[in-house]
This record gives structure tokens, sequence and C-alpha cells, in this order.
């Protein structure tokens, strides 16, 4: 080992505090699934394919975009009924949008790792290996079949979701399938969509060419896996300046080394925001604003949020949500599973102090529909979230503060923000691409 490998790594072991959290060991390339690189071209086009919406005008792009660190740029976007990307999304005027999405569109990185086994802010889709297709999720095991992953399972939900992708049921056939129940099977959901798709010859000789099977039919499970080897390849997101120092070649110093003594020492940070993506997949109820159109079924009260107990059923996951990973989180804005704060430092503070008061000025929505903050007037409801939150206040003065933000930023890949294969100019279905 060269010299300057061997102090790299002196240096690393004097930085780790004493009577704290260790660092995580350094990524290696044996913590994620391998991809398969058709797959990958392939899974691109259907990323950015506003064809695998009901309407056709929305892709998972739309909600998921490398311009906004793989998110939307606001705490609760407008799926369908919108128009534009983003915060310049607005509500289109002939098919104006019933409702927001009640909650905010997470970050991608790394979910080709294999440690991401729990996904959504209330983990409904999990890895399983007791269930018969290996995941836990709201659907019936039989639906469920022939997706290779957790990360390729998630894509089942935003396409049946009138708010998100599906559309109201008298403006196509997929919500209409939807809404009747119809999902699998011929003439299903999933089934018209995966139609739609192989009737292009380009999506078509794709499919066959990663199958090795010309003329075998394409599932949306297919559909799905395909997207999952684009989103594992695309956003790995390892090479930050933390990374350097937890593999010697470079170590952090200043501000940021003195954040990462607090991240993993007296701050606590660690304790939820622990391994090689600061994330520990579990639930944990953190006092975020609630406001919007809520997420409940449609014969349930909205505008509240019980977060992993409409998982689990019990009470004691009330407003709890899953740990994010901290990977890029300085291009991931706005924070919560609300969106609630846009300024990280904000974020911050309200995280170590939930009982600050909230400024729904922090908030970024690109329309105002049934007075989203309507929901912090709820007394009763805002001291139920709060008392929900197990951890007292954290001490932090404003030099630590600014310590813990100067590590944060230290968890950013500029390569991987910059992308690989990119947006591309045009999709097979010849409709219009965001960018």
């Amino acid at each position: 080992m060269k010299l300057s490998k061997i102090i790299g790594a002196l240096l690393v072991l004097l930085a780790r505090p004493i009577a704290a959290d260790p660092l995580p060991d350094p990524i290696t390339g044996d913590a994620y699934r391998k991809t398969d690189p058709v797959a990958v071209r392939l899974g691109q086009l259907l990323f950015y394919d506003p064809i695998l919406s009901g309407n056709r005008n929305i892709s998972c792009a739309s909600c998921h975009h490398p311009r906004f660190g793989t998110g939307d740029g606001v705490s609760l976007n407008i799926g369908e009924g919108g128009l534009g990307l983003g915060p310049d999304r607005v509500a289109d005027p002939l098919n104006p949008p019933e409702e927001l999405v009640p909650r905010n569109a997470p970050a991608l990185w790394n979910l080709g790792a294999h440690e991401f086994t729990v996904l959504f802010h209330d983990g409904r889709i999990e890895t399983d290996p007791s269930r018969p297709t290996g995941l836990r999720t709201p659907l019936e095991d039989e639906m469920v079949e022939g997706f290779a992953n957790v990360l390729s399972a998630q894509t089942m939900f935003p396409v049946l979701s009138q708010d998100e992708m599906a559309g109201h049921y008298a403006e196509n056939d997929v919500a209409k399938a939807t809404r009747q129940g119809l999902i699998t099977g011929p003439g299903g959901s999933w089934d018209r969509i995966a139609r739609r798709v192989t009737a292009l010859p380009e999506y078509r000789a794709g499919f066959e060419e990663w199958l090795g099977k010309p003329g075998a039919e394409v599932t949306f499970a297919d559909i799905s896996n395909a997207i999952s080897d684009f989103i594992a390849a695309e956003w790995r997101a390892d090479q930050s300046p933390f990374d350097a120092h937890l593999r010697g070649d470079m170590p952090l110093e200043g501000s940021a080394l003195q954040g990462m003594t607090l991240f993993y020492g007296e701050a606590g940070c660690s304790s939820c925001h622990s391994g090689p993506f600061q994330s520990d997949h579990s639930f944990h109820a953190m006092g975020v604003p609630q406001f919007g159109p809520g997420k409940a079924a449609r014969f349930e009260q909205h505008t509240k949020d019980l977060g992993r107990m409409r998982v689990t059923g019990r009470a004691e996951d009330a407003y709890a949500f899953r740990t994010p990973s901290l990977r890029n989180i300085t291009v991931t804005a706005p924070y919560g599973h609300t969106g609630s704060h846009l300024n990280l430092r904000a974020f911050l503070l309200h995280h170590i102090d939930p009982r600050r008061p909230y400024d729904p000025a922090q908030a970024v929505l690109p329309v105002a529909l049934h007075d989203p903050f309507r929901p912090l007037l709820d007394l009763d409801e805002a001291e139920a979230i709060l008392a929900a939150v197990p951890t007292s206040e954290i001490i932090l003065d404003e030099a630590e503060i600014d310590a813990i933000l100067a590590f944060l930023n230290a968890l950013t890949d500029e390569g991987a923000v910059a992308g690989r294969l990119g947006v591309p100019h045009t999709v097979p279905s010849g409709l219009p691409v965001d960018r």
C-alpha cells in the first residue's frame, strides 16, 4: 500500500470520535445488485416515456427528474391534471387536478443497493423471504409475480393511482380497468400498459434482445424490471468526499470533519441515519408538519397521514415514516414526507426541535387546491403528531449546525448528480420528454 494511502487511513481512524457510533465501512460494488446493460438502456427510455400513464401525459421522470435530484423540486406535486415540470408545473385548465399528490416524491439514489429492502414513506412494500414472491405489498401474492425485486415492484402503484399517473376512470382504458378492479390478467391495467409498449417496434426489439425470446409476451413486470435496472445503474452515488474519506483517499477537514464528528457523536444523528447510506431503513415519528390532502383511502378522513400505522395497524407506529438516505441530500429539497421545508438548515432546526413554530413559506406548492394548509389549523392533530416524537430536543449551537450542514454537503456525489445516461432526446412513443 502506498504511503499516502496508509497516512490517509490513519487520519480516518483518528477522525473517529471517541465513545460514538463507528463510521461505516467504505462502499464497494458488492453492495449493489447486478444490472443488465441492455435492460438499463431500455429502462431509460421507459422511465422518461409518458406512454406508461393512463392519459399518456406523465412519465416516471415527471416526479423523479435529475434536474431536481431525482425528486420534483416541490413539496406536494400535481400528477394527473398538471402541465410543466417541477416548481413550474401548473394545473391544466382543460383538465384540472382533483387534488395534489399527498406525499413528497422521494429521491432515487442508490436504490439498487441490496440494503434497500423497504420503499415508500410508509414502507408499504418490502422484501419478505417468507412470502411466495419474496415481497410484501398491499396486493395479493399472485399479483406480484414476475417482479424481480422491491425496486421493480414499487412501480406497480403510481401507474394505478388516479392522482399520480392513471387519471380519472372516465378518461382512459387503464384508469377504467383499475376502477373496475381489473389489474392483472388479460385486459387488466398492467396488461393494457404492456400492450401499448410492445406495440412499438423499438420497444419490442429491445425486449426481445434483453429477454432473448423473440416473439415472447412482455408483461408489465418485465417493463418494471427494466426500469429498476435503469434506476439502479443511473443513480448510484458513492463517490462523495465522505466516501473518499472512508477509503482513506482524501480525509475530510475543517467544518465537514467537525460535522461528521457531531453526526456520529453527540448530536446522535447516526442513531437513525446509520449504515453506508445513512439510513436504518426503519420508521420514526419526527413531528414533520402535516398539510395537503393527507394519505387515506377515499372513504376515510383526509388531511391526516398516520404514516407507518396505515401499513401495520399498530398505534405505536402512528406518524412514523421511513428514515431517508442522506446521500445527495443537498440537491433533493424539499424535505420531509410532506416536503415541509425547502431549506435544509430550517429542516435540521425543526428536526432537532419539532416544537419550533413552522413557517408555511418553507413549502413549495405548484398550486393551492382546497386550502392545503388547513390541516395545520387542527391543533389536536398537530399535538398528536408532536406527542408521537420519542426523542427530546437536541441542543446545538449555530456553529455546530453549520458543521453538520457542511458534513451533509460532503455526502454529495457530483458525478452522480450530473448523471450517466441522462435524459433521452426522444422516446419510442414519440410523446414529449420532460427535460
